[in-house]
């Protein structure tokens, strides 16, 4: 695929002007706002999955691992990990199935709920994202146009749209690790 050239004009800019003209300033600033946002989300996962590309996994597949990692047994239900990764159930299932495909995960009976299917991270999954790990610290989470400050900004003010819509209840604080 060929990379595209820049615009010789910032489009997100261009749609506030219209958005101005036709309903005002007061729907054009949050439209705008959203765009960025979005934007730069899109940018951001280009940038990571680059970053990841020679490690053989996606941004969706590291989280995936992460959470394994970071989950006191390094094994979840997939009912479990979908809520917090935030994607549908058959999302999940496909994401293990992918994973463990590469030999990253694997699927273990729940020993107290026997209609219950753990997804458990192999030794090679926890290898493999240490390694992707130093790889995405080491260029700053492709963060690096901006400063600390500006990253803390970002995180304050987007927590703040995250609660409102429900994404979690208690104040912002670091969570336990998973029981």
């Amino acid at each position: 695929m060929a990379e595209s050239q820049p615009l010789p004009f910032d489009p997100i800019a261009e749609a506030r002007r219209h958005w101005r003209e036709r309903w005002g300033e007061e729907p054009a600033r949050p439209m705008a706002a959203v765009t960025s946002i979005m934007r730069t989300q899109q940018i951001l996962l280009a940038r990571l999955n680059e970053l990841l590309r020679p490690h053989g996994l996606t941004f969706p597949r590291y989280e995936t691992l992460m959470l394994l990692v970071f989950s006191s047994r390094g094994s979840l239900p997939v009912g479990k990990m979908g809520e917090r990764l935030q994607v549908h159930r058959t999302s999940m299932t496909h994401m293990a199935d992918r994973l463990e495909q590469a030999g990253l995960v694997t699927r273990v009976s729940h020993a107290q709920d026997r209609r219950s299917t753990l997804i458990a991270i192999t030794e090679a999954g926890t290898a493999l994202a240490e390694r992707a790990t130093a790889t995405l610290n080491s260029a700053g989470f492709a963060m690096d146009p901006l400063g600390d400050e500006e990253q803390e900004a970002i995180t304050r003010l987007l927590t703040a749209v995250r609660q409102d819509e429900g994404d979690f209840s208690a104040p912002a604080r670091e969570p336990a690790r998973e029981r």
